[in-house]
């Protein structure tokens, strides 16, 4: 067959080399794993099975990376198929395509090249979720003022901030998790669409390549691409999370707030002005991560109204898109982590700014409540009051203040001393009290970093499992492979 040169190089010349770069292992791996089962099943006799074994193994995949596209065949499949025929002649070789398609071939080709993208994401992932619980750990302590709507709202702690963003992480793995399962079962065997007449061993061909199992219906195994899309919206909503917090980071290492400083080896300075100290380490991760998720949306268009079949829009063009948004979703996660392990939080000035704004006047509410039995609306108005007498005179007593506010509010006078009113106002205070599941007490969040390392032991024991799961498939197809 001769193509058109337009055609070599604006569309099967790309393709090559994309698939010599990312599917050629996977590829050759399905070679094995076909053949292992065809001898097995008596399809292919013992002599034909081992001259195919004997030409598989003289398959040099690094000669085959080095390999430039020369047009003479159509795509990686058929230059593999090529080398195979020349090992052990036309007979022999063209049996090893018994019962199978290319169809089938590359559905499987990209399941398990995608299942190692979702692991590599996981195990970023992991690794930036122990880098915010050591951070954590070390500030419990640690208050400040946590904003809504930009603007100072209530004090908090570093570690209850931390922690919100690990439980996220950790929907995040859970997510990526079922992505990986959904992708982690073999369409091998489905050729065409329809499956064959051949007695083949789907659950065989699927636990040598390290599948949970086969793929049901054979149809769907070809025409789905639903498993793609739960590890790409999986992937999506992991950096756009990750990129709002990289936004409050950003923001907490401007001059104007000085919460946080990174270490020297993920800053840089200016060409001109020798103060700049740019924290670009973060701003390359949330480029990074606004290029992931742009390029999640990109492949859902390309899928998008496309027929349910067999469509070369969920294949070879649509693979190498498919490893870039892997790749940086990956690269933002490992950043992330990597400039926050040794990064370091001003406590003292995360502390002196804690209560500015009226930050602890909810706290001065409820205890008016609690000591006076006063409705929450009529303790809110005098808390008002009391803000507004010092918004008026910063150096205005606080116990006079609130005389003044309860008796024009209640007709009566609620009084305290400086002393405890200071104590009340404090944000230590507001936050040790605030002990409620999930809240910013020391106590609260010591308990929840703890579950918090168990869930992530319990992560690292599952992905691990996996990871030893494929192992061991690839030293089951190893082992066979020699012994036919």
């Amino acid at each position: 067959m001769r193509f058109a040169p337009e055609y070599i190089s604006n569309v099967l010349n790309d393709n090559f080399e994309d698939a010599k770069s990312l599917l050629l292992a996977p590829l050759m791996a399905i070679q094995y794993a076909h053949l292992i089962m065809l001898a097995e099943q008596g399809i292919v006799s013992r002599d034909d099975a081992r001259a195919l074994r004997e030409a598989l193994d003289g398959i040099s995949l690094d000669r085959v990376r080095e390999v430039a596209y020369d047009g003479t065949c159509e795509d990686l499949f058929f230059y593999i198929e090529r080398l195979i025929y020349t090992a052990c002649g036309e007979e022999i070789a063209g049996r090893l395509h018994t019962a199978r398609s290319r169809n089938d071939i590359d559905m499987t080709m990209y399941r398990m090249w995608q299942r190692e993208l979702i692991a590599t994401l996981a195990a970023a992932t992991l690794d930036l979720r122990v880098s915010l619980l050591d951070l954590a750990r070390r500030h419990t302590e640690t208050v400040y003022a946590a904003h809504t709507h930009t603007q100072p709202a209530q004090p908090s702690t570093v570690a209850h901030y931390l922690l919100a963003v690990i439980e996220q992480l950790e929907r995040d793995t859970m997510r990526l998790a079922a992505a990986y399962d959904a992708t982690n079962r073999s369409p091998l065997g489905s050729c065409a669409i329809t499956g064959t007449g051949f007695p083949i061993d789907r659950h065989r061909t699927s636990e040598l390549l390290g599948f949970a199992g086969p793929t049901g219906n054979t149809y769907g195994s070809i025409a789905t691409v639903d498993y793609l899309l739960e590890s790409v919206a999986a992937t999506s909503v992991l950096v756009v999370g990750l990129g709002r917090v990289v936004q409050d980071l950003l923001l907490w290492c401007t001059m104007e707030f000085g919460y946080l400083r990174l270490e020297e080896g993920f800053v840089q300075c200016s060409s001109i002005m020798p103060q700049k100290r740019n924290p670009v380490a973060l701003e390359h991760a949330r480029a990074i991560g606004s290029k992931a998720f742009g390029q999640a949306q990109a492949i859902a268009a390309t899928v998008h109204n496309t027929p349910f079949g067999d469509i070369v829009d969920t294949e070879d063009d649509l693979q190498p898109l498919v490893a870039t948004m892997f790749r940086d979703a990956t690269r933002m996660v490992m950043l992330v982590g990597s400039a926050m392990k040794e990064a370091e939080f001003n406590t003292e000035r995360m502390a002196a700014r804690a209560g500015e704004g009226g930050t602890t006047l909810t706290e001065l509410a409820d205890t008016l409540v609690r000591d006076h039995d006063l409705p929450f609306r009529t303790a809110h108005g005098i808390a008002v009051l009391l803000r507004d007498a010092r918004t008026d005179d910063a150096g205005a007593s606080l116990s006079r203040a609130l005389l003044a506010a309860s008796q024009g509010l209640l007709g009566r006078p609620i009084t305290y001393t400086e002393s405890d009113l200071q104590h009340i106002l404090s944000p230590r205070h507001f936050v040790s009290v605030r002990k409620t599941l999930g809240g910013p007490a020391p106590e609260v969040t010591s308990r929840a970093i703890e579950m918090s390392r168990q869930a992530l032991a319990a992560a690292r024991d599952t992905w691990r499992e996996r990871r030893e799961h494929l192992l061991a498939a690839e030293a089951q197809l190893r082992s066979r492979s020699r012994a036919l």
